[in-house]
């Protein structure tokens, strides 16, 4: 038996006591994602995304340190279109407070690569990590390197030819990260909580699917609230539960071909993230009057009451998002409260599981 196997097998039998440390290192890790999130919604809202024009991801560690430097970077910042479109008449003072917000988003991305990085090459020299986990965590720590790439792709878009990033590399950076947070979240599960459902209840099956049907809505509506963010979209229609006196609105099929509508008509976005997102809390209800009726243990009872209460919360936040017409705290919140609904979606979908064996 070579070395490496060795180092495996004795990695797999020390898993029992081991694995919950990796566990609460990975949920570290995932609420460093959440707060990343949200300081990037912050950013997009303050329109701060573009402040800083340089990708330098070992350099730009250090902020401008004196009146020569904060010049040169407001200088380069007065080159690009959204300077001249947007904020011609900016100060100083102003671009300094928009660039500490896309500072502090790209610090922060440093920051979870360093909490993550870290440990898991201790865990790894110790003999910690085994042999079906350390795929995995490689493939995340891959996965958060080139999430950091996307993120300057992002940027990139906005530098020239636009005042602000395309919608679609927004929408992929934010779907990246959700991803990957998801993927974490999930392995810290597995290494916390053993399946503790029962094996062949058709019932309980039944709301497994059905919680893996919620999972994937609320993905696709919160990649439909990234096209409404990118196209400024919750700044029109600011009426709930119709849109100017109408179910839908007139403009949704103005440009063409037809399916770009979706992706680059503000109204038809917006429409499309608003009956996705009543869509949502619809099955989610339906899953939690169901599972009511079925005898739940504690932990996925709990579970899914959770889920409903976020759900439901979602929602309030999302249409006083839109009726306010998208103050900073609330917009904030309601972004915060996409991953927060996820999170639970995911907890009540992994309490589900069907015990082994």
């Amino acid at each position: 038996m070579s070395s490496s196997s060795v180092a495996f097998s004795a990695a797999g039998s020390d898993a029992g006591r081991s694995e919950r440390p990796i566990a609460l290192w990975l949920l570290v890790c995932c609420a460093m994602i959440f707060l990343m999130v949200v300081i990037g919604g912050i950013t997009r809202l303050t329109e701060s995304g573009l402040s800083i024009t340089e990708w330098q991801p070992i350099t730009g560690v250090l902020p401008p340190l004196d009146a020569a430097q904060w010049r040169e970077e407001f200088t380069r910042y007065r080159t690009i279109p959204q300077y001249r479109a947007i904020h011609p008449d900016m100060t100083l003072a102003a671009f300094k407070w928009i660039f500490f917000w896309e500072y502090l988003h790209r610090l922060w991305g440093r920051l979870i690569g360093v909490v993550f990085a870290v440990p898991f090459l201790y865990f790894l020299l110790r003999g910690r990590v085994s042999r079906r986990l350390a795929p995995r965590l490689a493939g995340l720590f891959v996965l958060g390197g080139l999430q950091g790439a996307l993120g300057w792709y992002m940027v990139e878009s906005g530098l020239s030819g636009r005042i602000e990033v395309s919608q679609y590399r927004l929408a992929a950076h934010l779907v990246a990260a959700v991803i990957i947070y998801s993927a974490m979240l999930w392995v810290a599960l597995d290494l916390l909580a053993p399946a503790a459902a029962a094996r062949r209840d058709p019932r309980q099956a039944r709301l497994r699917r059905g919680l893996g049907a919620a999972l994937a809505l609320i993905l696709l509506t919160l990649t439909a609230g990234a096209f409404v963010a990118g196209l400024r979209a919750g700044y029109i229609y600011n009426t709930f539960p119709l849109m100017a006196g109408g179910f839908a609105p007139g403009e949704y099929w103005d440009l063409a071909p037809w399916y770009r509508n979706w992706f680059e008509n503000p109204a038809a976005a917006q429409f499309d993230h608003r009956l996705l997102a009543e869509t949502t809390w619809l099955v989610i209800a339906a899953l939690w009057l169901y599972g009511r009726r079925l005898g739940l243990a504690a932990r996925p009872r709990a579970a899914l009451d959770a889920l409903f209460a976020m759900a439901t919360l979602q929602a309030g936040l999302g249409i006083a998002t839109l009726v306010l017409v998208v103050p900073l705290p609330v917009a904030v919140a309601h972004q915060a409260g996409a991953i927060l609904l996820l999170t639970a979606a995911m907890v009540a979908r992994h309490a589900l599981r069907p015990a082994p064996g």
